[in-house]
């Protein structure tokens, strides 16, 4: 259905920006369009700002044709990031072009004193981040004695990065008669506490189509070995060839880290951190807008509320943290009815995670391994022989360099140079291993030599490797250094380049550790281990077998002895030859009462068992002297 008629100005500027037809959080807001507060839950990228644009219109500018003078604000919107607040006043600044208004933002990293004249010149609408807003207030630079509406955007982000109170307070300073609109992606528990607190008789509306969740975007889970993130997300890039990307990571390190090895194999890349100025910040999403740079890298905080054109692809290097943090870095991509890619690397110990998030969130992920080498190198062989890529309109300084071409080359010639420009422009990809899908794992079992010594204390629940399947290594670390597979197991990873599906049963002994490798691993591993600084030595082995590495005890430094059983103690033979008779203790025999005691037998006095007493200087009989030490017996 077409815009419904809202305000003779906001409709021009809508008919001049092309929108034709509302989104659905649009058309539920212009349904309801009177004075009433709202609450609205829709997703992210739904187009938002134009609805609470429009769901203000009446309220600011009433039957006026444009706004009157500026002076105190009439509105005031409140974004969770500086990013966002800047989206949504560009937004609101061509929605509300031709009534006039003037619109100034108050965010932080900006320059406070250019802010706070803006504001003492007069202005129509405010956009600004909680923190910011709360300082202009209170150094009264900010009026809101005037305010008609109050718009919370992205409110639950907001209440998620610890603006409550900033919230709070701001609410607390506007006029009571106000409209309130608070938009957000999720009702939870806290938004409807503060939407019944801060608002009146709110009307509700949910945008959300529940029956088909994120339907412009698909999720894909990629099965990984958890040492190859970095070059999972090389393969991943280059086998979508997105227009625009975007990478997450947990921390402003991973940021960094995975940012400078995407420029070092060639990726068009910039990043976004809390740590970054706003000038940098600025600089990186110019830099996304005009092509210059491909991928984004960022944290969770620092890309909300981001909207990046043409923006196709959103990858997981880290998982997020909870379900919110999930749907919130997908809704970055499938935005306004384009389509989206949303790729979680899935390290095998992290697979139960990843389910547990993705059935939370309410979506199916398709679950394979990685993009290969051989698929990426097939792929960009299809996008070159595929019909697009000729279909391009050729200019007549073309056409006259291609026949020079034709007349001087051979088509051989012609078309491996065509190639080999190509692939010059292309990150070569990343050889990967697949790790699998899940495996049972073993059955925890208790290991015996033939003398009774035990070999390991239990063999490590890992994959069920059949014996023709695993080759053995030895690490010189064993019970001496107290071996345990909880460590040993991350070493032989981060040593091999493996992980830990490809490690079978682990023995450890009182020297050494030995363990057993996946067979189609064994190159890798031997050739990770020979470049490896590591201090500890790794080396092939034999399978231990039952008995062969028995409780040692060490003769001296260098040397070890096996043990050996010392036969049953003899008493050495006395002079001319015979044994000493063996010491027999006499059985007890009492006394008879009145027989005389044996000679050098003492009675036992309990007078002489202790020291008798000698009272000290102060000591009172039947009490204590009172001294300094109340309560204690004086020493």
């Amino acid at each position: 259905m077409p815009f419904p008629a809202v305000h003779p100005a906001l409709d021009r500027a809508l008919a001049n920006k092309g929108y034709a037809e509302p989104t659905p959080v649009q058309a539920a807001v212009l349904e309801g369009l009177g004075e009433q507060d709202l609450l609205v839950s829709a997703q992210t990228g739904s187009g938002k700002t134009v609805a609470f644009g429009l769901a203000a219109a009446g309220s600011l500018l009433g039957e006026a044709e444009t706004f009157g003078p500026a002076d105190a604000p009439l509105a005031l919107a409140i974004a969770p990031t500086r990013e966002l607040a800047l989206q949504v006043a560009q937004e609101l600044s061509w929605l509300y072009a031709e009534a006039g208004a003037k619109i100034t933002t108050c965010v932080g990293g900006m320059d406070a004193r250019k802010e706070a004249r803006a504001l003492n010149f007069g202005v129509h609408i405010v956009v600004g981040t909680p923190g910011r807003l709360k300082d202009h207030i209170e150094r009264d630079n900010l009026d809101l004695s005037a305010l008609k509406v109050l718009v919370l955007d992205e409110a639950d982000e907001m209440l998620d990065m610890g603006f409550r109170e900033d919230l709070e307070f701001i609410l607390e300073q506007s006029p009571p008669e106000r409209r309130t609109l608070l938009f957000s992606a999720t009702i939870a528990r806290e938004i409807a506490t503060l939407a019944k607190r801060y608002q009146r008789d709110a009307v509700r509306i949910d945008a959300t189509d529940k029956s088909r969740p994120h339907g412009d975007i698909e999720y894909r889970a990629l099965r990984i070995a958890p040492n190859e993130i970095e070059h999972a997300t090389v393969n991943t890039l280059r086998w979508f060839e997105a227009g625009r990307a975007m990478v997450f990571c947990s921390t402003r390190d991973s940021v960094r880290h995975l940012q400078a090895s995407l420029l070092e194999r060639g990726f068009a890349s910039v990043s976004l951190s809390g740590e970054m100025g706003q000038r940098e910040r600025t600089d990186a999403l110019q830099a996304l807008r005009d092509g210059r740079a491909r991928v984004c890298v960022a944290t969770d905080v620092a890309a909300r509320g981001l909207d990046l054109p043409d923006l196709g692809l959103v990858i997981h290097a880290e998982l997020p943290v909870n379900r919110a943090a999930l749907l919130h870095r997908s809704g970055r991509t499938g935005r306004a009815g384009k389509k989206g890619v949303s790729v979680l690397m899935v390290p095998h110990s992290r697979r139960r995670k990843a389910e547990r998030l993705l059935a939370e969130a309410g979506v199916e992920a398709v679950w394979q391994g990685a993009p290969t080498f051989d698929q990426i190198r097939k792929a960009d062989e299809d996008r070159l022989v595929a019909p697009e890529f000729f279909e391009a309109e050729v200019t007549d300084e073309d056409m006259i360099l291609a026949k020079r071409l034709i007349a001087e080359r051979t088509p051989e010639e012609i078309a491996a140079a065509l190639v080999r420009l190509r692939r010059a422009d292309l990150p070569a990809p990343e050889e990967l291993s697949d790790p699998g899908a899940d495996r049972q794992p073993q059955r925890r079992e208790r290991v015996r030599s033939e003398g009774g010594d035990e070999l390991a204390p239990t063999p490590w629940p890992g994959e069920r490797l059949q014996p023709d399947e695993v080759t053995w290594f030895r690490m010189d670390i064993g019970r001496n250094r107290n071996a345990d597979p909880k460590w040993l197991i991350p070493l032989i990873c981060r040593v091999g380049g493996i992980a830990k599906p490809q490690i079978g049963a682990i023995r450890t002994f009182p020297e050494e550790t030995r363990f057993e490798i996946a067979k189609s691993h064994e190159k890798a591993f031997r050739d990770a281990v020979a470049a490896s600084n590591e201090e500890v030595k790794i080396t092939p082995s034999e399978a231990p077998t039952p008995g062969s590495f028995k409780r040692a005890r060490r003769e001296d430094g260098e040397g070890a002895r096996p043990f050996v059983k010392k036969p049953p103690f003899k008493r050495a033979e006395g002079e001319g030859g015979e044994a000493r008779p063996a010491f027999k203790k006499k059985p007890y025999q009492p006394r008879a009462e009145g027989a005389p005691r044996p000679a050098g037998d003492k009675p036992f006095s309990h007078a002489g068992a202790k020291k008798p007493f000698k009272p000290k200087p102060g000591f009172k009989e039947g009490g204590f002297k009172k001294t300094g030490f109340k309560g204690k017996r004086p020493s």
